[in-house]
């Protein structure tokens, strides 16, 4: 233990620790940047920094470890003045247009300028300009970045993508991509985990609601909607709203307000996606000298664009069903819209997705199997239907419950976990089971494969004796250890689930982002409690799924699931010419 004083007050805390760990612990703030606790504290931006006897200069709060017998002043006039003077500096490579940017109201930067009781521009602007990129959904605008470098240590230390760099030197040092290529045409997985870390506006994903609203304007189409799971354990965080008011049902009612024509549930393909990729894997189980091994979930297009571009040698092991939010769109423009007599052309669905990369995946050109035009129009991420909602001057606190439309809009249990790490294989290994012996498991089976564990494996036992090895990750950088130690046949498996992001689509880059603060777990928690106090909590037992293969697709593999529901993962390129 180090004992030192901090504005007068006697600390003790452990060896190692840094100036702003003993400063919290005896209730003093100290404003901080550039600062993630185990992410990036590496005194970059200076506003942490501190007065301590015996040394001329000040020091950064954030990565200073604490010495015995140190005096500390957090808030002397001379380190008030400092942190002023560095903010200033920094706002003036910033444009401070805020009124005009998506994280007004919810920046660091800007939150930090009132802290410190800025309220004029004390130095001539000086700012950096770059050209965007149309064609990727990761947005960077330069005039906005402040050099945290935060986006370099998430990309690189914990997705281990490497597509952001800390180029030049001085007064013209920036961050831009590794190989200073336009976005779209990088290795990005478009996790965004570097949007949800930044501090300011200067990663954003690409705004669509204005062709959301251009489609509900236009009389002459007919809307669809569906939303995700992990986007009902998120959506109310930004309102308010306490999580057990916010309802599905609440959901249901808040997008029909915005004037879609149909609202659905994208469980209801999250469930036809369990019956088509567990048919699948047992298939390829069954004939295993067929297939390279394991068998990859192939549900989350941000690790479908990591295996294509790093690991593209395991690229046939992807399982070739599609992911339930192309599943659903398919559905959508070729049976619901049969039922409903509708030219499937003046159809437009729209997903509500915790994902910034699933703007990417709707564009992949092969995935517009139902008609010709794409399975899906446009992605929103759950920040744009906040923003979409607010402009539309909707309370969300005030609505009722209403269901979700028919057929397309009934989940399980199963389902609804699909937006936590371990999800997919749970509610595939349920329904597995139940093909094999015709008994349903427990529901809770299966709990090995839960958890925020960024790894899991188990061995799961199949009828026969047969052993089957299963593995969870979440998170690229845990992936490419998992990929790494397939390689190298440090382990086996049969079946392994894959989510891009920590902690699985819960915690997804197009989440609603809280200061230096990941909720991933916790709302992982509120989809796993959805899930046990669900009546269905198996896919086989969905009746509108059933419903489904008896009148259209007739089975899970059959000739027109696999042109409706699948794809050739060979087939498609990141970077298409």
């Amino acid at each position: 233990m180090v004992n030192l004083t901090i504005n007068g007050q006697s600390v003790q805390i452990e060896e190692g620790a840094t100036i702003l760990d003993a400063a919290s612990r005896v209730g003093v703030e100290i404003p901080t940047l550039c600062y993630w606790k185990g992410l990036n504290q590496i005194g970059a931006c200076r506003v942490c920094v501190v007065e301590v006897v015996g040394y001329d200069r000040l020091l950064p709060a954030c990565d200073t470890p604490v010495e015995d017998g140190m005096v500390v002043r957090t808030h002397s006039p001379k380190v008030v003045q400092a942190r002023k003077t560095n903010v200033q500096l920094i706002l003036s490579e910033h444009n401070t247009s805020c009124t005009t940017c998506v994280r007004s109201g919810n920046c660091e930067l800007q939150k930090l300028s009132k802290q410190l009781n800025i309220n004029r521009d004390a130095f001539t602007s000086r700012l950096e300009s770059n050209e965007l990129d149309p064609a990727s959904p990761l947005v960077r605008e330069a005039d906005k970045c402040v050099k945290c470098m935060r986006c370099i240590q998430v990309c690189d230390n914990i997705q281990t993508v490497n597509i952001w760099s800390f180029l030049g030197i001085g007064s013209n040092a920036t961050v831009g991509t590794t190989e200073n290529k336009p976005l779209s045409q990088t290795d990005c997985s478009y996790c965004g985990q570097c949007v949800t870390h930044c501090p300011v506006g200067a990663l954003t994903a690409r705004d669509d609601t204005d062709r959301v609203l251009e489609m509900l304007a236009d009389q002459s189409v007919t809307t669809l909607v569906q939303v995700a799971p992990a986007v009902r354990a998120a959506w109310q965080e930004e309102f308010g709203i306490a999580p057990d008011l916010a309802t599905p049902q609440r959901l249901a009612a808040l997008l029909r307000r915005i004037g879609f024509d149909y609202v659905f549930d994208t469980n209801f393909a999250a469930d036809l996606t369990i019956m088509e990729e567990a048919s699948e894997f047992l298939e390829r189980f069954a004939h295993k000298e067929d297939y390279q091994w394991p068998m990859f979930t192939s549900c989350c297009p941000g690790w479908m664009r990591f295996l294509k571009t790093k690991y593209p040698e395991f690229t046939a092991n992807a399982s070739t069903a599609k992911s339930p939010q192309q599943m659903f769109g398919a559905i959508a423009k070729s049976y619901f819209a049969e039922r409903k007599e509708l030219d499937p052309h003046n159809v437009r669905v729209v997903s509500i997705m915790p994902c910034m990369a699933k703007k990417s995946e709707c564009e992949i050109a092969s995935l517009r199997d139902a008609c010709g035009d794409p399975d899906v129009d446009v992605v929103l991420t759950t920040r744009e239907l906040n923003r979409l909602v607010a402009s539309l001057g909707i309370k969300p606190e005030q609505l009722a419950d209403e269901e979700f439309d028919s057929p397309l809009g009934e989940g399980t249990g199963a389902a609804v976990v699909f937006g936590a790490t371990g999800g997919v294989m749970d509610a595939a290994l349920r329904t597995a089971y139940f093909m094999l012996t015709g008994a349903n498991p427990s529901p809770d089976a299966f709990e090995q494969v839960r958890g925020a564990k960024p790894w899991k494996e188990s061995v799961v036992k199949a009828p026969g004796d047969v052993d089957v090895r299963v593995a969870v990750v979440s998170g690229l950088g845990n992936t490419r250890k998992l990929l790494d130690a397939l390689k190298r046949g440090d382990v086996e498996y049969d079946f392994v689930e894959v989510m891009a992001c920590p902690g699985g689509c819960a915690n997804g880059g197009g989440q609603p982002i809280h200061e230096r603060s990941e909720r991933g777990e916790t709302r992982a928690t509120a989809l796993w409690n959805l899930d046990a106090n669900m009546a269905v909590r198996f896919s086989h037992e969905n009746q509108s799924v059933k419903t489904l293969y008896d009148e259209y697709l007739e089975k899970p593999l059959g000739e027109k699931s696999h042109r409706l529901l699948h794809v050739d993962q060979l087939g498609w390129d990141v970077h298409p010419n």
